[in-house]
C-alpha cells in the first residue's frame, strides 16, 4: 500500500506515545507486527488494520468490530454487488460507509475501522471489505495460537455434528495441538458430503469430489 493510502487510513495509528523522562522505566513497545504472511490486496489492507489497531492497543475492540461486519457482509448477498459498483459517487460512498458503521456493534470507538473503510472508498475499493474482514480474522487466531479449520458444506451443519468434527480433528495430528477456531461455509455446488481445510492440509468428503474421480477414472479407462 502506498504512502498516499496509509497517510488517510491510519493517521491515529502513527501518534507515539510522551517519552519518559527516566529510560529504566520506559514501557517496551508493543508488537505490532502481523503473526502471520498474508497475500494478496485484502491481506495488505488486513496487515495495515492490524497494525493500526496494535499500536493504539485496540485489536480486540477491532476484532469484535470487524466480526459484526463479516457477519453482515457474510449474510447479505446483495451487499457485494452495492460495495463493488464501479459507479458509486462520493455521497454513496459516506452514505456506506456510516451505514457499515452502524453494524460493527459500537465497538469501534477508536475509528480504526472507520478509517479503513474510508480508504477503501477513496480508493474504490469497497469490495475487498469482506476479504479484509476474513483475513484480518486469520491474524487474530494466529496472534492467539488458534488454528483455523474452514469446514464447507452442502448444507448447514448442526452443532452436534460440528462438535463431534471439532474433537476428531482436535485430536488428531492435523490440528498441530493448537485450539481450533472452527469457520464454516455453505456450497450447494458439493451435492453432499464435507471439505476440511485446516493449515495447509485439506480433507476432501465431498459428494462432488468423489464424482469427478469416478468420472476421471472412467475417462482413463476409455
Amino acid at each position: 500500500m502506498s504512502s498516499r493510502l496509509m497517510r488517510p487510513a491510519f493517521a491515529a495509528a502513527r501518534r507515539t506515545a510522551p517519552r519518559t523522562a527516566i529510560r529504566t522505566y520506559a514501557a517496551p513497545a508493543a508488537d505490532t507486527k502481523p503473526p502471520v504472511a498474508l497475500f494478496g490486496l485484502d491481506g495488505t489492507y488486513a496487515n495495515a488494520l492490524y497494525t493500526a489497531a496494535a499500536k493504539q492497543n485496540t485489536l480486540d475492540a477491532t476484532s469484535k468490530a470487524v466480526s459484526s461486519l463479516f457477519q453482515v457482509l457474510k449474510s447479505d448477498p446483495k451487499l457485494q454487488p452495492i460495495l463493488s459498483a464501479p459507479t458509486l459517487s462520493d455521497s454513496d460512498k459516506s452514505q456506506i460507509i456510516a451505514e457499515l458503521e452502524k453494524h460493527t456493534g459500537g465497538a469501534d470507538k477508536s475509528g480504526t475501522v472507520k478509517n479503513l473503510l474510508s480508504v477503501l472508498a477513496e480508493n474504490n475499493r469497497l469490495g475487498l471489505l469482506e476479504g479484509v474482514c476474513d483475513k484480518f480474522s486469520t491474524l487474530m487466531s494466529a496472534a492467539k495460537g488458534e488454528m483455523e479449520m474452514l469446514v464447507t458444506s452442502a448444507s448447514k451443519l448442526d452443532d452436534k455434528l460440528l462438535r463431534r468434527l471439532e474433537q476428531a480433528i482436535g485430536k488428531s495430528e492435523y490440528s498441530q495441538g493448537k485450539k481450533l477456531k472452527t469457520v464454516t461455509k455453505v456450497d450447494p455446488d458439493m451435492l453432499g458430503g464435507l471439505v476440511v481445510e485446516i493449515g495447509e492440509r485439506t480433507i476432501d468428503l465431498s459428494v462432488s469430489s468423489k464424482i469427478a474421480k469416478l468420472n476421471k477414472m472412467l475417462t482413463d479407462t476409455v
